[in-house]
């Protein structure tokens, strides 16, 4: 804080900078609180005004977030509904009363004196994600912002308040989370599958009914049966979030958890007198995947691969029985050719999805070794040598899958020794 330009204002650090402070965490960025003051006085003093809805400022030199006290009355739909109040006389027992949890409606002074007017201090101490105020159900992004929450602090013990999970039960079965923008929901999304225990973002919706709200599909493999000489786990909900346990340690990237999410959405169609086999579920799933997708506005990236992994995990499993043909009809349908990136992605899914099972977690996957290794040895085919024998056009092409085709014969003989 730069205290040239905010001596003359009665500043405090709120939010997300305390609550980790506190926490021990460390603080990715601080916002700021001001009370008492104006627009003209903030637009005098050089601060650069970038809220439409409410007033927050840049500070001109830290280009930190600087926002004027307000209060929020609810007048519409969604978490975009409310009557914003941001004028000098509103004090910042009332600024806080607007906040979500009580861990993020702690300010501090510029002299270090916490405000702490609702105990959060105390539910820091205990561990708990408590709402402030029954205001908290008017805002139905909060559901997935305390699931996200829950997610991020699992490590060190939060759960979330009983009191706040009833109420986040009850937004649950108003439809209000339907007015969320695909945008929001996406963010908070990926914003959770970034955290070390997203698995938990996913019971905790699943557990107020809001999972059943926004992925029906998703929701849906809970109860359905698995072969139980293959999945240990039995249940289809329970071995997606080991498959996403999985993910998490093979690798940081969105796309390899979501495609974990996405998986086996096709076992939820299963007719139930055909349990517990889910013959042809990866093509089945393809429907699911796409509607999900397009609800949330995936980024493309992340999307293809959950299409991918959906519709050839089990050829990636049985990578082994594959004939080199079938193989390399694989590579091709998968564009390993083009997006050699996104084939390494495609292979740590299902690396999760193997050991994603109940007794399997510690389990080797040579099939993925055996695909990067069959990879390597086609790029070694080139045009040159079929031209340099006076093929042409189509020729070429068919004499360099033949090729491939051998090559990968030859890797395939390695590994089978």
């Amino acid at each position: 804080m730069d205290t040239e330009i905010t001596s003359d204002l009665n500043v405090y650090l709120v939010g997300g900078a305390v609550r980790d402070k506190l926490l021990n965490r460390e603080i990715v960025e601080r916002d700021w609180l001001v009370i008492g003051a104006s627009v003209d006085k903030m637009l005098q003093l050089g601060f650069n005004q970038v809220g439409k809805d409410f007033p927050v400022f840049l500070h001109p030199q830290s280009k930190e977030e600087y926002a004027l006290a307000r209060t929020e009355r609810k007048q519409g739909k969604g978490y975009t509904g409310f009557a914003c109040y941001a004028e000098p006389d509103v004090t910042i027992e009332q600024d806080l009363l607007r906040r979500d949890l009580t861990v993020n409606a702690i300010a501090q002074a510029e002299d270090g004196t916490m405000i702490d007017p609702y105990n959060g201090q105390a539910d820091i101490k205990n561990k708990l994600l408590r709402h402030v105020s029954a205001a908290f159900a008017e805002d139905p992004l909060r559901v997935l912002r305390v699931a996200r929450f829950a997610a991020r602090y699992h490590y060190l013990g939060f759960s979330v308040a009983s009191e706040t999970m009833q109420l986040m039960t009850e937004m649950a079965m108003t439809g209000e989370l339907n007015n969320l923008t695909p945008d929001r929901v996406w963010k908070e999304f990926s914003r959770s599958l970034e955290e070390n225990n997203p698995e938990v973002f996913i019971e905790v919706l699943r557990s107020c009914g809001a999972l059943a709200a926004l992925w029906p599909s998703l929701d849906a493999l809970w109860g359905v049966p698995n072969p139980e000489q293959h999945h240990g786990e039995i249940d289809s909900g329970i071995h997606t979030m080991m498959v996403l346990k999985q993910a998490v340690k093979f690798s940081n990237h969105i796309a390899v958890r979501f495609a974990a999410l996405c998986h086996d959405l096709g076992k939820g169609l299963t007719q139930k007198d055909k349990w517990p086999s889910h013959h042809g579920h990866e093509k089945s799933g393809l429907a699911l995947v796409k509607v999900i997708c397009k609800k949330f506005k995936v980024p493309n990236q992340v999307k293809r691969l959950s299409f991918l992994v959906c519709e050839f995990h089990l050829h990636c499993h049985r990578a082994f029985e594959l004939n080199p043909k079938t193989v390399l009809t694989l590579f091709d349908k998968l564009d390993v050719w083009r997006k050699a990136d996104d084939f390494e992605l495609f292979l740590l899914a299902c690396h999760a999805d193997s050991s994603g099972r109940l007794g399997k977690e510690q389990s080797a996957y040579p099939q993925a070794d055996y695909l990067r290794q069959a990879l390597s040895a086609c790029k070694q085919v080139t045009a040159k040598e079929f031209v340099e024998q006076g093929l042409k056009g189509p020729a070429i092409k068919e004499a360099m899958n033949k090729a491939k085709i051998d090559e990968i014969a030859k890797v395939r003989q390695v590994f089978n020794k």
